[in-house]
């Protein structure tokens, strides 16, 4: 780790750090206080994606749907009009738009092999976008002059590497340059987050391996092809499952950083919390059994 101690992290001239676990823990809150405060350079994978790496995959999404449109489609054949996403750090709807959800085309679906091939997309847009973070800490000091840095990465992060190799190109990369910070929820933030999900279900990245055994398994116990599946059913029925097999990879994760509790992170207000938040993951560290005392 790049900050061996407590003491280490809070002398520390530049205090970088990649946030983790999944969405809606609190990654993005965290990023937007140190962001407020002018200091800190917020550099978020989510965004980097839908723009850098699949803004052209999303815009040519858009112009095929307006090519259906008599009206639209003149438009567009004349370059009367200009199409574009605006994707925002809070809104990445364009992106998971893009992503969609697998079954009946006649409630929204994708064609598996389509869907899959638009995961492949993600995988290798969300590999790049890690590895580009360290071009954008060079570019946070030399252009800017942030001393800080906070790297808000996607829930699927642990989906593209390999946690337990030593050796994961991403990883390695990452934890050279900064303090891998993982926000893990309870057994109530995640019935949470599985209610929230049902509500209003969101398309997502699923290692592929993963992705086709959920694929395989629903529709044998639903008795469906492929092209009979709900998409919301699906993804609704696949989200906790996703949950589960996210935890032990974010762990692994974990055992080369810090880890954080998100009733902890609810209760940061200032960039002064935060910094006390990490000093007491990094004392936890090196004292386990002083971190169990605390909890």
């Amino acid at each position: 780790m790049i900050y061996r101690s407590a003491a280490e992290w809070q002398a520390a001239a530049s205090r970088r750090v990649v946030l983790f676990g999944m969405s809606g823990l609190g990654k993005t809150h965290l990023s937007s206080i140190l962001r407020g405060t002018g200091d800190w350079f917020h550099y978020s994978v989510d965004y980097r994606i839908g723009t850098r790496y699949m803004g052209e995959y999303i815009a040519d999404n858009f112009k095929r749907e307006a090519m259906k449109v008599p009206f639209l489609r003149e438009l567009l054949l004349s370059d009367s009009v200009y199409i574009a996403s605006n994707i925002t750090f809070d809104n990445l709807a364009p992106l998971s738009t893009y992503l969609g959800k697998p079954g009946s085309p006649s409630r929204g679906g994708l064609d598996f092999d389509a869907y899959c091939a638009r995961q492949d997309q993600h995988r290798r847009a969300e590999i790049a976008s890690l590895l580009d973070t360290r071009h954008f800490m060079d570019r946070a000091r030399d252009i800017y002059g942030h001393p800080h840095f906070v790297c808000d990465s996607g829930g699927s992060i642990c989906e593209v590497v390999d946690p337990e190799d030593p050796a994961d190109p991403v990883l390695a990369a990452l934890e050279r340059d900064l303090l891998l910070v993982w926000i893990r929820g309870s057994d109530a933030h995640t019935a949470e987050l599985v209610r929230r999900f049902d509500r209003a279900p969101k398309p997502m990245y699923y290692q592929p391996q993963f992705l086709e055994r959920a694929w395989i398994a629903y529709r044998v116990e639903k008795g469906l092809e492929g092209g009979e599946v709900n998409p919301d059913d699906f993804i609704r029925w696949t989200y906790a499952r996703a949950l589960a097999h996210r935890q032990p990879r974010y762990a692994a994760m974990a055992r080369r950083g810090v880890t954080v509790l998100a009733e902890e992170v609810a209760r940061v207000a200032t960039p002064q919390d935060f910094t006390d938040l990490i000093a007491r993951a990094l004392s936890r560290k090196e004292d386990p059994a002083a971190g169990r005392k605390e909890a």
